[in-house]
């Protein structure tokens, strides 16, 4: 009988998903940057919004976005011992529609899971890695909000 063991207890087992500590650095210091276009991204986005209540939504993404921000910073700071800098504060691309921006928001959000999902394994446990699954959470979060609003506005249905 074969016996299947979990890949803690194989020596030679490296996940294919492993990230190093400088790599998880570079990956975090690009983040802050991201974030940021987030921020400026969904500001453009709240502008285009047909109610107060899509506003809502979206202004409270904008603002965890911005939380994630300083977190990122915070984390890189304690981490490498040195700031992040060139952060810049140039406009994104304009939208040219409602559901467009929808649509690129969403995909923005599962794409920040996966990135953010690499910068994880390459993190010490603890706050950092704890402090990383909150972002995450939120970012899973952000995409279920731009999903329903996508169904809601393709549905005619604007609550």
């Amino acid at each position: 009988m074969h016996m299947i063991f979990p890949y803690w207890f194989r020596s030679q087992f490296v996940p294919v998903w492993a990230t190093s500590t400088q790599d998880a650095l570079e990956l975090m210091r690009t983040s802050v940057q991201g974030e940021r276009n987030d921020e400026l991204f969904y500001d453009q986005l709240i502008r285009l919004t047909p109610n107060q209540k899509q506003s809502e939504v979206i202004t409270s993404i904008r603002n965890d976005e911005r939380g994630h921000n300083q977190m990122f910073r915070q984390m890189y700071r304690e981490l490498s011992g040195h700031e992040v800098t060139g952060v810049s504060n140039e406009s994104p691309d304009h939208i040219h529609s409602y559901i467009a921006g929808l649509q690129k928001a969403f995909q923005g959000e599962l794409s920040a899971v996966e990135k953010y999902r690499k910068i994880w394994f390459g993190l010490p446990y603890g706050v950092y890695k704890d402090t990383l699954y909150g972002i995450i959470l939120d970012e899973q979060k952000h995409a279920a909000k731009y999903n329903n609003l996508l169904i809601q506005n393709l549905a005619g249905n604007q609550w």
